[in-house]
């Protein structure tokens, strides 16, 4: 078998969050080196609980936790009690979780981790606004060069956005943040609205987390029926879309992604536009590609992936 491949999961958990991380836990190909905590969804003091019950639900109390940055880079946070709940992961019945929070800041954990490790190595799997991983690239400028790559639920093209007419939430809530990401110089892959607006979690799919003989499975299916409500209700759909998982899948499946190398800028002066992912896609300007970004995505396939994996947990 390959080497596990190091990954640090940057996350404001958040049900689509929490189905992400829980993916990664299940997985043998990923070495789960840490798991950093970002106000976004939920202010922090949610979101590192959060991150904490979920690698406990998957009997995984040894994965060390970290709470990072309390609010963006500039501006006023903003949350998404509406979508998630006022915990962020409302659903299922949770416990306060017994294992510890890190004593350490996540931004030191980040630098430190990827200055101590061989470069080249370390994957960022980020699930939520970059304030963690914009702090950590501006504290030590030589960590750009040394991560494997970025791997980014943000963003839309075609698609709009989905917490204003331009912008998606994760990119909106710290737009200055995702400016200093995508201008690291790091390989990056961006995983937009356009390809998660595809992956739904339809009555159906979650009836299958239902039926899954474990602790998770039930918790997925309470977590969705409970955040899917939202965009069912917006978009009409029958579920909605789940976002954040499709950053492990793509690493663990990118055949299941159809994307492109083009050219992302991130778009800070205009209040009407701000947050919007610039996207080059017909390559019109004369810019030089930055993210590889993705278009589409096998749903089947990705929710078989989903189901295979979830599974194997306790």
């Amino acid at each position: 078998m390959t080497k596990p491949l190091p990954i640090i999961i940057d996350t404001d958990p958040g049900q689509d969050d929490a189905v992400a991380i829980l993916l990664a836990l299940a997985s043998p190909e990923f070495e789960v080196l840490g798991i950093t905590a970002v106000a976004g969804n939920v202010p922090l003091a949610l979101t590192e609980i959060n991150a904490r019950k979920i690698c406990e639900l998957a009997g995984r109390p040894e994965i060390k936790v970290f709470a990072g940055a309390v609010r963006p880079l500039l501006r006023p946070l903003v949350t998404a009690e509406y979508v998630h709940g006022q915990t962020g992961l409302d659903g299922p019945v949770w416990s306060d979780p017994k294992m510890p929070l890190q004593k350490q800041h996540a931004v030191d954990f980040i630098v430190e981790t990827l200055m101590t490790h061989e470069a080249g190595t370390i994957t960022l799997c980020v699930l939520g606004p970059m304030t963690n991983i914009a702090l950590a690239l501006i504290r030590e400028p030589r960590i750009a060069s040394r991560i494997k790559r970025i791997v980014a639920m943000g963003g839309g093209f075609f698609e709009g956005g989905n917490t204003t007419p331009a912008a998606e939430f994760n990119i909106y809530v710290d737009p200055h943040a995702a400016r200093a990401v995508f201008d690291a110089d790091t390989p990056m892959t961006l995983v937009p609205l356009d390809c998660t607006h595809q992956a739904l979690s339809t009555a159906a799919r979650i009836e299958r987390f239902r039926s899954i003989k474990n602790k998770p499975g039930p918790a997925i299916a309470a977590m969705l029926s409970f955040s899917e409500r939202f965009d069912e209700q917006k978009y009409g759909t029958d579920g909605g879309p789940l976002h954040d998982p499709c950053v492990m899948a793509w690493l663990l499946k990118p055949e299941l992604f159809q994307s492109r190398e083009v050219n992302v800028e991130i778009e800070c002066e205009s209040e009407l536009t701000m947050g919007m992912t610039v996207v080059d896609w017909w390559r019109v300007t004369a810019r030089k590609p930055n993210a590889t970004v993705c278009r589409s995505i096998n749903a089947q396939g990705f929710f078989d992936l989903l189901i295979e994996r979830i599974s194997r947990l306790p």
